[in-house]
């Protein structure tokens, strides 16, 4: 008897995956740097697009020059100051463990709104590459540096930072993006969509809207995530042999 031999029923189709995410949600920073490891590795990797989706922890948050975190948070929470130094305290532990470095004693509290428009419009000027630089750029800026990037300005000196301009768009265009409306529609669209699939917290990775993990998880489930979404969307089927079995009595 002759081993069948796996084989595509057609060319690989390519997977979508969809990540709701907040830049001012620092498990988001850690997701993405898990789910980046795990794509890495993936011997698909190719086929996989990713899609960032604009998420809103804190959209009541005032427009403008931010606020150190701890105050919002202790705020809008009511948790006690010491227990907000203590998560803060757990997620940088975590996150130095995947090289990222976060300085919670001078992060600012802003609203993101501009921020994710901002990543739309990096789609729009230079697609997934810029999206990803510009993505780090905020996150490091806000994080680690104490950026304040509700502060007017901050997000065209971090679109210059992230390579904008390689692609045609200079600190004047920026500026002039952010000042209009341009993609708050996508914005909004994103949010609105985040509702309509029951996304109630971040980062919340989902492949070809059927496959879904929700939070920073390590590299292997998001390997598990990947491997899903591709068997589902490329099944694998027998190439036919001469001699092979198909009625049980070999």
């Amino acid at each position: 008897m002759t081993l069948d031999t796996p084989t595509f029923a057609a060319p690989p189709r390519t997977v979508t995956v969809e990540v709701w995410s907040d830049v001012a949600c620092p498990w988001c920073w850690i997701g993405k740097r898990r789910f980046a490891t795990a794509l890495r590795a993936f011997p698909h990797r190719d086929h996989v697009e990713v899609v960032w989706r604009s998420y809103q922890l804190s959209p009541e948050t005032p427009t403008g020059p931010g606020r150190p975190e701890i105050d919002a948070l202790v705020e809008a929470k009511g948790l006690p100051r010491d227990r907000v130094e203590e998560m803060f305290a757990r997620v940088a532990a975590v996150g130095a463990a995947d090289g990222l470095h976060y300085d919670f004693a001078t992060t600012l509290a802003f609203n993101t709104f501009d921020a994710h428009r901002l990543l739309h419009l990096a789609r729009e000027a230079g697609g997934a590459p810029l999206v990803d630089a510009t993505m780090e750029t905020l996150f490091s800026a806000h994080f680690e540096e104490g950026t304040d990037l509700g502060a007017d300005g901050a997000l065209v000196t971090a679109a210059a930072r992230a390579g904008f301009a390689a692609h045609g768009w200079d600190d004047a265009r920026v500026a002039a993006a952010l000042a209009g409306d341009d993609a708050a529609d996508a914005v909004r669209d994103d949010l609105a969509t985040a509702r309509s699939i029951g996304v109630t917290g971040v980062p919340f990775f989902v492949v070809d809207r059927r496959y879904a993990v929700s939070g920073a998880q390590p590299a292997e489930v998001f390997a598990q995530l990947l491997d899903a979404g591709w068997r589902e969307a490329n099944p694998l089927v027998a190439a036919p042999t001469a001699d092979a079995c198909t009625d049980g009595t070999c």
